[in-house]
């Protein structure tokens, strides 16, 4: 009897051996996935690193009238961490958790109130975290995705997400992307201290009781189609329609009328956009891709704008590249705008921000990305490192420079 045993376990082993040498690789692949699936297949994809320093210079601040100094700076970092896993569906998961923090000094905002040596808002930490999910089914060429974003700084509070959901083609040559968000926003609304009535708060922390708070809520949707057009050809057309309402002026912006009337900012409390943009990448051979990208925006308040920039990726060897970069803005004012001591007391609506001015604005500069094949120092896990410049000046004198230093650990 102990024969037949023994006889019937070697034929077992045979047959189950046979079997497994013909099956195809793609489906031992597909076996051990679904061995190792869901959080016990969680992984670090990459995590990134950016750190930027932003200064700029201008004499038209909206927070005195659309005169005095616009001069600020800001220092910022944020730490973005990728992660993914498999679902017992073998659909893959991404996980993406970021944290940005913003520290800034601004003379211009200084002056809400400058009777003060240092007001609230002189200096103040801008914190906005923001997590988000997306799961690709590589059966069905789609992706869903979600995001949730947090801000706070010292005068505003914002919660807000998005949705999102794309679909390619059976040969992946063609792409349909839809997204939609919302964000709701609650305002400090703190005066100038020239219109504060009698024992107003300065709202600083811990001094701010009895300053009104309103809201502001903004709506936004996209959608794009993308296409190979060829091995060196892939372009994108987006439409992205969005709806603000609520506080859309700001409370500490000053306004003076041809008079010397001093009264704050007022802008209408609805303001609906459209922007249509297309996209363009070439792919002039191994070493050289050329990015280009045309938009075009319009909005109900009367704000027209052409905004067109290019950039080159060259690679000089295996490790180095470097990124020139131009972007040119054309706009013209909202119709609301008048320039310093220019509006008159009949109109319903006011601003000397020269933000939404028109002037014409160019941005340029370039980077240089470092990605040795075997790693920073010889660091494997230490993918890249890139430094990058932009200049930014506008037609009506404010002028902008930006540096930004980031890393990708994968």
């Amino acid at each position: 009897m102990k024969k037949v045993i023994i006889s019937i376990g070697i034929y077992c082993s045979v047959v189950l051996g046979a079997n497994a040498q013909t099956k195809t690789p793609e489906l031992k692949l597909e076996e051990a996935k679904k061995e190792k699936t869901g959080l016990k297949s969680l992984k670090i994809d990459e995590v990134n690193l950016v750190s930027s320093y932003y200064t700029q210079t201008g004499n038209n601040s909206a927070i005195t009238g659309g005169i005095g100094t616009e001069k600020l700076w800001d220092a910022a970092n944020s730490l973005d961490l990728k992660l993914s896993f498999t679902d017992k569906k073998l659909r893959t998961n991404a996980v993406v958790l970021d944290a940005a923090m913003d520290y800034y000094s601004s003379a211009s905002s200084d002056m809400i109130d400058s009777r003060s040596l240092s007001s609230a808002s002189m200096t103040d930490l801008h914190f906005y975290p923001t997590v988000a999910w997306s799961r690709k089914d590589e059966s069905k060429h789609s992706n869903f995705g979600l995001s949730a974003a947090y801000s706070t700084e010292w005068d505003y509070e914002s919660f807000g997400g998005n949705i999102s959901y794309s679909k390619s083609s059976k040969d992946n040559n063609t792409e349909l992307s839809l997204k939609a968000g919302a964000f709701f926003d609650k305002w400090m609304a703190i005066l100038p201290y020239e219109l504060r009535p009698t024992a107003y708060p300065s709202g600083a922390e811990g001094d701010q009781g009895g300053i009104a708070f309103k809201n502001r809520n903004s709506y936004n949707a996209s959608i794009g189609v993308s296409r190979v057009i060829s091995k060196r050809l892939q372009m994108m057309l987006t439409v992205e329609p969005a709806f603000q309402e609520g506080l859309l002026s700001t409370p500490f912006h000053r306004v003076y009328f041809t008079n010397n009337t001093l009264k704050v900012e007022k802008l209408p409390g609805q303001r609906a956009k459209l922007p249509m943009s297309v996209r363009a990448n070439y792919f002039m051979g191994d070493r050289v891709i050329f990015r280009t990208f045309y938009r075009y925006y319009t909005d109900s308040w009367g704000m027209t704008a052409h905004t067109v920039s290019a950039e080159t990726s060259v690679k000089i060897n295996s490790f180095l590249s470097f990124t020139p970069h131009y972007r040119f803005n054309s706009q013209t004012a909202v119709k609301y705008f008048a320039a310093y001591k220019k509006h008159t007391l009949a109109e319903e609506y006011y601003t000397s921000d020269y933000d939404i001015s028109g002037f014409n604005s160019a941005f340029w500069g370039a980077g240089l990305r470092i990605a040795p094949p075997g790693g920073i120092l010889g660091n494997r896990w230490w993918n890249s490192l890139e430094v990058r410049y932009g200049h930014y000046n506008r037609t009506n004198g404010m002028v902008s420079h930006v540096i930004s230093l980031s890393t990708k650990i994968k």
